[in-house]
């Protein structure tokens, strides 16, 4: 069984400490070394109690235990309880293995399975089953509404369906569900023949248990049962609940995704689901699936446009742009809704996720500085710094974006994700720890009336706490107005951004609070559209949401926390400009010396012109219904 020392073998064999072994269980361990193989409890047990029997002979003859003792123990069976291999906690096999690459990056592969290493994790166990639950509902209800694409297998049925089903093996991990084999189909019911379990040496148990199909329990199916199913199919169900002996088709979604959860404040994640199903694939979506952010990467352009002059209350003018390729064709950025809009502040922009403002913005402040913030914040190691690039054409992970929003939340200094605490040896020294903090006096011998030590933060500053705040702030109106409604109902602070890629090949819902920030991704493992309704708003934010009421159930309400010295004043969300408060006016933070003003410049009409309020106003009530001239495309535009 692959054991390193004699306590490897207890726990392999027994699943027991060494301490706790009796005789007859150490006198075996003692017979394995010789020929494993050969002693093999299950494949060839006789030979391993003969063996087993003659160690004991042999710790009586040399006084280690006395013939009584022997005789109880030689009429013992061998009792071997294997213990599970691989992950040991409940639906967290993809954040193991991701585990044991780290470890075997940082060791190499001797050292990781002989070096007898004790590693502490970051895995928060009930936060992963969350994790697990909501990831898992919300691609089977997608996949739900694609209908039934067929049966897993079809078998003859012989004198034992049992053993039939039996050589087709399920997914390991998906408990909820059981294989089962269609006996006998009538109208709308089928008989069915549940897939046998094994005893602990992997035989078949002898018990034989059918259930019912209806087609009434198999509501996301509107087909009879007769039309769908045929004898011989072999097929998931789970329990319909409170019908004792009913049960409901399932069937493994084509559609995957990523769920990643970690605290803000230190880059711990404590949960973290790469797809459906570990036994169905092992390729990680969270960290290893590369694909394209799109509108969730557009608060990063935002946090370099705040970090560089530009405020929340800033207008940007939202209409028909072109941009020339250096192969020669022209590129023209459209809106989700394939309209324009006229002058948007940078609020509202990110709030109703705009494309062609975002594209103007990053053209204002030029794609090189949004490229070094991506960088900064560990989206993409090297962006290329292309105008495309700024409505998230790029590829990353979920992990990255996931650290880049918790470095938002973090007050702007940089997270670097962990799934590993601390990793000691097998002598109990650390040889790794995740938190570099410095703290001189945390190791002080005794107390004489000095003050409790400090532990200097010297993680990188890559963003002014200031502008978090602020970009926080505009994220949170994406919860309360924007594209990333479905997460209202947590009833508490959220700020966050949907992300949807042409042709809806990528779904994205990136949100945090201040205990967690989560990332969630959905999308085929070969890009193709997941239709029209499948926006990070509809597919990826219901997940998160459904994730974080289990997370914080229970957990106090707590707001961001605004940095001292900004100055809170009522504008306009339309124009960005100041108000006396009252209907449809909302509270912005604005950095010392750059509060609204009675006029605001508006980008991409005219550098250094000014546009009125009265005209502001207009452009924001008509759009479409007036004309001006943008110099940078030489041409008309509508506002």
């Amino acid at each position: 069984m692959n054991s390193y020392g004699v306590a490897a073998a207890a726990l392999n064999y027994f699943d027991k400490a060494l301490y706790q072994l009796d005789l007859a269980e150490v006198a075996y361990i003692a017979a394995l070394p010789k020929a494993p193989n050969n002693y093999h409890p299950f494949r060839r047990p006789q030979a391993a109690i003969e063996r087993r029997n003659w160690v004991i002979d042999r710790m009586v003859e040399n006084g280690y235990a006395t013939a009584e003792e022997a005789e109880v123990a030689k009429n013992e069976p061998l009792n071997v309880v294997p213990r599970v291999s691989g992950s040991q906690i409940y639906s967290a096999e993809y954040f193991t293995e991701e585990v044991r690459r780290e470890l075997a990056k940082l060791y190499g592969e001797d050292q990781l399975y002989g070096g007898g290493l004790s590693v502490r994790t970051t895995l928060e166990p009930q936060l992963q089953g969350y994790a697990r639950r909501a990831l898992m509902d919300g691609l089977i209800a997608y996949d739900h509404g694609r209908g039934y694409r067929g049966p897993v297998a079809s078998i003859e049925i012989g004198a034992d369906w049992g053993e039939d089903i039996a050589k087709i093996s399920p997914l390991s991990d998906v408990p909820e569900w059981t294989l089962a084999v269609v006996l006998e189909v009538s109208g709308n019911q089928a008989k069915i023949g549940l897939r046998p379990g094994s005893d602990i040496d992997g035989g078949l148990l002898p018990e034989r248990t059918e259930g019912t199909l209806a087609g009434p329990d198999v509501k996301w199916v509107s087909k009879s049962i007769s039309s769908l199913l045929k004898v011989g199919d072999v097929i998931y169900v789970s329990p319909v609940s409170g019908k004792v002996g009913n049960y409901t088709l399932e069937q493994v979604p084509q559609i995957e995704g990523a769920l990643v959860a970690m605290d803000p404040r230190t880059g711990r994640v404590l949960a973290m689901v790469g797809g459906f199903s570990y036994a169905e694939s092992e390729f990680n979506r969270a960290t290893q699936a590369m694909r394209q952010p799109g509108s969730s990467f557009k608060p990063i352009v935002y946090s370099a446009a705040l970090d560089n002059g530009y405020t929340p209350a800033s207008v940007v003018l939202d209409a028909p742009v072109e941009i020339r390729q250096d192969d020669g064709s022209m590129w023209r950025p459209e809106n989700y809704a394939q309209q324009f809009y006229g002058p948007q502040t940078l609020r509202r922009g990110i709030e109703r996720s705009r494309n062609v403002m975002t594209v103007r913005l990053a053209r204002d402040i030029g794609m090189p500085l949004v490229a070094e913030y991506a960088r900064l914040f560990g989206v993409y190691d090297k962006l290329q710094p292309v105008l495309a690039m700024a409505l998230g054409a790029g590829e990353t992970t979920d992990m990255r974006l996931t650290s880049a929003y918790a470095t938002i939340a973090n007050g702007g200094r940089k997270i670097v994700p962990t799934l590993i605490d601390r990793i000691q040896d097998r002598y109990g020294h650390t040889v790794y720890k995740h938190d570099q903090r410095q703290c001189e006096n945390c190791n002080a011998k005794d107390w004489h009336g000095q003050g409790e030590p400090q532990i200097l933060d010297n993680r990188e500053q890559v963003l002014d706490p200031m502008t978090a705040y602020q970009i926080t702030s505009m994220m949170e109106g994406v919860v309360q107005r924007g594209t990333g409604t479905a997460a209202k109902v947590l009833n508490r602070p959220v700020a966050g951004k949907t992300g949807t890629t042409n042709d809806y090949k990528d779904a994205w819902f990136l949100g945090f609070t201040p205990e967690l920030a989560v990332g969630v991704y959905v999308g085929y493992d070969r890009p193709r559209s997941m239709g029209r309704s499948a926006t990070g708003g509809t597919l990826a934010a219901p997940i998160f949401t459904a994730f974080m009421k289990n997370a914080l159930a229970g957990k106090p309400v707590t707001d961001f926390a605004e940095p001292p010295g900004m100055d809170d004043e009522w504008i306009s969300p339309s124009s960005g400009v100041r108000t006396a408060g009252g209907a449809g006016s909302i509270r912005e933070a604005f950095k010392p010396g750059t509060g609204p003003n009675l006029a605001s410049s508006v980008i991409g009409v005219d550098s250094g012109s000014f546009v009125s309020v009265q005209d502001q106003q207009r452009m924001v009530d008509n759009p479409g219904q007036g004309t001006f001239m943008d110099p940078n495309l030489g041409r008309g535009g509508l506002f």
